[in-house]
């Protein structure tokens, strides 16, 4: 599967915004898919999974209650809703897909990745 991540931009603190993933073919539905992010100088780190039926998702403590996961499978794209937006949350943007389905944290048990989308928050 090939993913296309879009939708970065620049916000300001307290702002939202609202990344896209989309995905070519057929089997976009049968894959769990996480957003990760990287800031410069730092490590590539978990930001948001969801199942492959949407039905479980998770994400980390960083981002609860301001990020939102979500999909629709009849479209092969998958969401994160970003909302409080602080100046930690900059950072480069990744989308990936797991072939097993879940929603996990863990970056290695996913096969394939997106571009990355840039999210810069201002102060």
């Amino acid at each position: 599967v090939q993913l296309q991540a879009s939708g970065g931009g620049l916000v300001q603190a307290g702002g939202s915004l609202r990344v896209s993933c989309a995905a070519s073919g057929r089997t976009f539905s049968t894959y769990g898919m996480g957003w990760f992010r990287q800031a410069p100088g730092k490590e590539r780190e978990f930001v948001a999974a969801i199942s492959w039926s949407g039905l479980s998702t998770y994400d980390t403590d960083s981002v609860k209650g301001r990020f939102t996961i979500s999909r629709d499978n009849a479209k092969n794209t998958v969401y994160l809703q970003m909302n409080d937006l602080k100046p930690e949350d900059t950072a480069v943007y990744y989308c990936a897909a797991e072939a097993g389905g879940r929603a996990t944290p863990n970056l290695y048990e996913y096969e394939f990745w997106g571009q990355g989308t840039l999210v810069t928050v201002s102060s």
